[in-house]
C-alpha cells in the first residue's frame, strides 16, 4: 500500500448493466481484501450537499462550549450529541488521554413510539440537535440530508460487497430494515508541534485503531492528516481528496467476511497549522444482525457476536462514560 488508494469510478453502479456492475465490484471486492481502504469517485452524493454539512458542522463547533455543552452526549441515553476533547479514546495504550478531537454524533432520529425505542434497544432514540438560531439557522435539515445521501450511498456499497463475495446484489437487504448509522462531523485543532520534529506521538489527533462496524464514508475538507498502517508497520498517508469519498471496512465486515475483508489499522495527524475538519458516516446493519461468516466465506476464529453487541462493547471501550455489561 502506497500514499494513493485505489481510486474506483462508480458511476455506472447503481444504473449500468450486469456487467458494469460486475465490473465496479469486483474492483470493489479486491480494494477490500488488500488495503481495506479505498477512494471512490462518481458517488451520487453532490458537491452542495458535501459543503452544506461542512458549514454546518464549522459554524456548530464555533459556538461558545456552554452552548455545545447543552447536547453533550453523556446527556443521552442512545449516544448522541456533542463530545469535547478527550472524550473519546480510541488508543487507550498509545493515547491514554484521548483524542485531540471533539465531535458530533448523529443517528437515525427515532420517535418515542418507535418499536425498537419502546423496547429499549440500546442506541436507538432521538438525537439531541443544537438551539437553531443565527448562525446554524438549517442544521437539522442539512445534517439529514447528508445522512440520507451517505444512507443511500452505503446501501449501493452493500450491493458492491455482494456481488464480490459471490452472492446476489440484495443479499444484505434483510439486514438493512433501519440501519444503525450515524453521521460524525469532527474537527482537530492544530499541530501543536513543530512539524519537522518526529514527534508523531505528540501530533496525535485520532490514536491508531480499527473502525467498529461494516464500511465508513470519510469526507476531508481542509487539511489532511489520515494515515493508513500497512504490513510492516509503517505510516502511509492518505491525500486530501475533496471530490471523491474515501471508504474503508470496519471489524464487523471483517468478520462477516470470514476475515476476506480487511478492517486496517489507520490514525489521523494533523500535522498543519490549521484546524482540520472531517465527516464520518459508519454504517452498520440492524441490531440483531447474526455476523458469524456469509455464505462461501470460511470460518473465523472468534465467538458468535450480533451486531449490537459488537458495537456496544466497541464503543463501551472508547468512551469513558458509558457503563458495559
Amino acid at each position: 500500500m502506497d500514499s494513493a488508494l485505489p481510486l474506483i469510478d462508480f458511476a455506472t453502479f447503481e444504473n449500468g448493466t450486469s456487467a458494469q456492475r460486475a465490473r465496479i465490484a469486483a474492483e470493489i471486492g479486491a480494494a477490500c481484501r488488500s488495503d481495506g481502504f479505498f477512494a471512490l469517485a462518481n458517488h451520487g452524493i453532490t458537491a452542495a450537499s458535501i459543503d452544506a454539512g461542512f458549514d454546518m458542522a464549522q459554524k456548530f463547533f464555533d459556538l461558545p462550549e456552554s452552548e455545545k455543552a447543552a447536547i453533550a452526549i453523556d446527556r443521552s441515553a442512545c449516544h448522541r450529541g456533542w463530545f469535547g476533547r478527550g472524550a473519546e479514546v480510541l488508543d487507550k495504550i498509545g493515547q491514554p488521554e484521548g483524542d485531540r478531537k471533539e465531535g458530533l454524533k448523529i443517528g437515525r432520529d427515532l420517535p418515542p413510539e418507535h418499536p425498537r425505542v419502546k423496547a429499549g434497544v440500546p442506541l436507538h432514540g432521538p438525537n439531541q440537535w443544537p438551539a437553531e438560531s443565527g448562525k446554524i439557522a438549517g442544521f437539522r435539515a442539512i445534517m439529514q440530508t447528508l445522512y440520507a445521501d451517505c444512507e443511500k450511498l452505503s446501501r449501493q456499497l452493500m450491493q458492491a460487497f455482494a456481488l464480490s463475495l459471490g452472492l446476489t446484489p440484495t443479499h444484505f437487504d434483510d439486514w438493512l430494515s433501519a440501519p444503525m448509522a450515524t453521521l460524525g462531523p469532527l474537527r482537530y485543532p492544530p499541530s501543536e508541534v513543530a512539524q519537522d520534529d518526529g514527534q508523531d506521538e505528540s501530533l496525535l489527533s485520532a490514536g491508531a485503531h480499527t473502525d467498529f462496524g461494516c464500511l465508513t464514508l470519510l469526507f476531508q475538507h481542509d487539511a489532511p492528516g489520515l494515515e493508513i498502517q500497512n504490513a510492516q508497520g509503517q505510516w502511509r498517508p492518505v491525500p486530501l481528496m475533496r471530490q471523491n469519498v474515501v471508504v474503508n471496512i470496519g471489524d464487523m465486515m471483517q468478520h462477516w467476511t470470514g476475515g476476506q475483508y480487511a478492517s486496517t489499522v489507520h490514525r489521523v495527524v494533523n500535522r498543519s497549522a490549521q484546524t482540520r475538519h472531517s465527516i464520518a458516516y459508519f454504517f452498520d446493519p440492524d441490531p440483531d444482525t447474526d455476523l458469524s461468516p456469509l455464505p462461501g466465506c470460511g470460518r473465523i476464529d472468534a465467538p458468535p457476536r450480533t451486531a449490537l453487541s459488537h458495537l456496544l462493547a466497541k464503543i463501551g471501550d472508547s468512551f469513558d462514560y458509558i457503563e458495559t455489561p
